[in-house]
């Protein structure tokens, strides 16, 4: 049988990709069609990332093609994807979070530094000394701040603000939290290619309702990736302040951090770091300190870049407990764990009013050229 190309044009306007509202002739995805008896070479451009969304669109074309035109056609159908050029697949830029004074980035070098139970003392901290405060748990393949907060089984309810349907963030100890770890079981790894990750911070960040909020906290994921760009190019962040252990090898990927947000494309001022870890005092001996991952190390280094140490954070095993049961440690006032950290607060507030007394805002920048950016 010799089939026609406008046969095989009419069978593809059937056919679209998931989430589209044209089909694949109507959005111009086609990009070749060439038949040669019952022969047919079909080239596809999509913009969906997935590898579901692939196959799919591959396996429709060859059920619409035999339906259609001819039951033993022999089909090749080569399906790319590409970013669309019209469309920037990252966040909205330059847009200000209305109702949100600071954005304060939590950041480290390498993960198991304890980057997000410091967010989450931090914010209670904040919240107990009258800010108004938010979290993003922005790790996208390792959230916990759900689990810190204890708030594992709730889930953001939506609501219409000014005609735009919103996120409500959940609310635990005073303090609004967003993460994805709402959305996904614990069970469930979250195995997402860049654009998809920036997706979902996007949408953690802008369609969410916030009300008025004094410092929102964005917990990022370890090390210097696409969600740390994707943010920077999103939302005007304040300063970012970076997590260390006094170990070497943490040292040297907090110096990695420290100098991403120090880039010329990015420059976001770094309030300074926090030592985690800093010592350990057993319960029975509190006049003792043991430095098992080494001594001022993060304070050297604070030095070395000129920059503040804004506290240092015991490695005491009611942190651990507090965390794990979702109850703050700096709820414990009496602690010498709760006063670490509320004397983090008050240096991280001490710095913000002096960044922003002698810097001009932050704007969202502009990244052309990636090779300053990896890690």
């Amino acid at each position: 049988m010799n089939i026609q190309k406008k046969q095989i044009e009419e069978a593809l306007k059937s056919v679209k990709v998931k989430g589209d509202e044209k089909s694949l002739i109507e959005s111009g995805l086609v990009t070749n069609i060439v038949v040669f008896g019952d022969e047919v070479n079909v080239d596809v451009t999509i913009h969906n990332p997935t590898l579901h969304a692939k196959k799919q669109v591959e396996v429709d074309i060859l059920k619409a093609i035999h339906k259609q035109v001819y039951a033993k056609a022999k089909i090749n159908a080569r399906i790319t994807v590409e970013a669309k050029q019209e469309e920037n697949p990252n966040l909205i830029r330059g847009e200000k979070i209305e109702g949100v004074e600071n954005i304060i980035a939590v950041a480290s070098g390498k993960g198991g530094v304890g980057k997000s139970t410091v967010t989450a003392n931090l914010a209670v901290a904040l919240q107990k000394q009258g800010y108004k405060v938010g979290i993003v748990d922005a790790d996208i393949y390792g959230p916990s701040q759900h689990i810190m907060f204890d708030v594992e089984r709730s889930r953001p309810e939506s609501s219409n603000v000014n005609g735009k349907q919103v996120m409500l963030p959940v609310e635990s100890y005073g303090v609004k939290l967003l993460s994805i770890g709402f959305f996904a079981p614990g069970s469930q790894a979250v195995v997402w290619r860049g654009p998809m990750a920036t997706k979902a911070l996007n949408q953690l960040i802008k369609d969410s309702y916030w009300g008025e909020i004094d410092y929102l906290l964005i917990d990022l994921p370890p090390g210097t990736g696409d969600i740390h760009l994707s943010l920077v190019q999103a939302v005007p962040v304040t300063a970012a302040v970076i997590v260390s252990t006094p170990q070497n090898i943490a040292l040297a990927d907090a110096k990695k951090g420290v100098g991403m947000f120090q880039l010329d494309t990015i420059q976001v001022p770094v309030l300074g770091l926090v030592e985690n870890m800093a010592y350990f005092t057993p319960e029975e001996l509190p006049e003792n300190k043991y430095y098992i991952f080494g001594k001022d190390g993060t304070k050297n280094l604070a030095d070395d870049l000129n920059l503040p140490l804004l506290a240092e954070i015991p490695l005491v095993q009611g942190i651990r407990e507090a965390a794990d049961i979702g109850r703050p440690v700096v709820l414990q006032e009496d602690s010498e764990s709760a006063k670490a950290f509320m004397e983090l607060a008050n240096n991280v507030v001490e710095q913000v009013e002096l960044r922003n007394k002698n810097l001009s805002p932050t704007e969202s920048v502009k990244i052309t050229n990636m090779d300053g950016c990896s890690s």
